[in-house]
């Protein structure tokens, strides 16, 4: 009896990237009925929103997706489907692994890393309020009453939701990865320094989590900015790195350039019982239809 998977082309180099990868799947034997459905913004027209009920239903159904890439405007237009799909089916943990592969071009050799990203908070909650909106304006009266510091009233706002139980169930996934994997440490990722209400209530958690793996897994901690630089000049030194939502999209790039760029970092959205599979980068609309795209990270 063959797997059902809901397959999303996406848009972009999506569509292409997405026919090698399923020449691929399929020539391994494994028997797949491919449930094709749209999303993104080549469908607008069609649907008039870019992600269509039957993506979703699709999903829930199948448990298992692969997507290409989908294009997000730049501040401006409807918000990431990505974003929208891993809050709509709870896909609460985006694992990134970066490896180095003979023959790959890099300034590195010997790199395996996993990032392990808290995928449904932090500044990614879509939480915002727009420059000269009278709601914007309500709140920034609010937060200055409450806090009695003053905000410029020309200003954007974004909120930034850090929970003890989102936190409690990311670094859980991050340990647990590490325990199955055979990894050897877990290194938490945050600003608490600055955030100490957000990034701190995100490390004070990590820390009473690693607890509970005493003795099977290392555990340490660092600040974002100096992980960057660690990253660069001793990435032999991490291996499993958990990381609240946005440090977690950033730092999973910098991986990437590690290995040989985005073309070969692929990622997984995994929730309690659902997972959908993605490349890491964009849909790049500039290359669609040029074939020069590098699908090893869809494959």
């Amino acid at each position: 009896m063959p797997y059902t998977i809901s397959l999303i082309p996406g848009d972009g180099i999506g569509p292409e990237i997405t026919q090698a990868t399923r020449r691929c799947v399929d020539a391994t034997g494994v028997k797949i009925k491919w449930e094709v459905v749209e999303a993104g913004s080549d469908v607008m027209d069609k649907y008039g929103t870019p992600l269509p009920k039957e993506v979703l239903e699709s999903i829930r159904k199948n448990k298992v997706a692969l997507k290409g890439p989908i294009t997000t405007p730049i501040g401006k237009g409807f918000r990431s489907v990505n974003v929208a799909m891993r809050k709509e089916l709870d896909l609460y943990a985006c694992v990134r692994p970066c490896k180095s592969y003979r023959g790959v071009r890099s300034r590195y050799e010997n790199i395996d890393l996993v990032i392990v990203r808290e995928n449904t908070e932090d500044l990614y909650a879509g939480i915002e309020f727009e420059e000269g909106k009278k709601e914007t304006e309500t709140l920034i009266a609010q937060i200055e009453s409450l806090s009695g510091k003053n905000i410029n009233k020309d200003s954007g706002i974004s909120i930034k939701p850090i929970s003890i139980s989102g936190t409690k169930r990311i670094v859980k996934y991050a340990f647990d990865y590490a325990v199955k994997n055979k990894r050897r440490k877990v290194t938490a990722v945050s600003k608490a320094n600055i955030m100490k209400y957000t990034d701190g209530l995100f490390l004070s958690v990590a820390k009473e989590v690693s607890k509970k793996y005493g003795g099977k897994i290392e555990y340490e901690e660092r600040l974002v900015d100096n992980m960057c630089m660690q990253l660069v000049q001793k990435p032999e030194l991490y291996d499993v790195l958990v990381l609240p939502n946005l440090y977690g999209d950033i730092l999973s790039d910098l991986c990437a350039g590690l290995v040989g760029g985005l073309g070969m970092a692929p990622g997984a959205n995994i929730g309690k019982d659902t997972a959908l599979f993605e490349p890491t980068h964009g849909s790049a609309p500039k290359y669609k239809g040029k074939n020069k795209v590098n699908p090893t990270a869809m494959i």
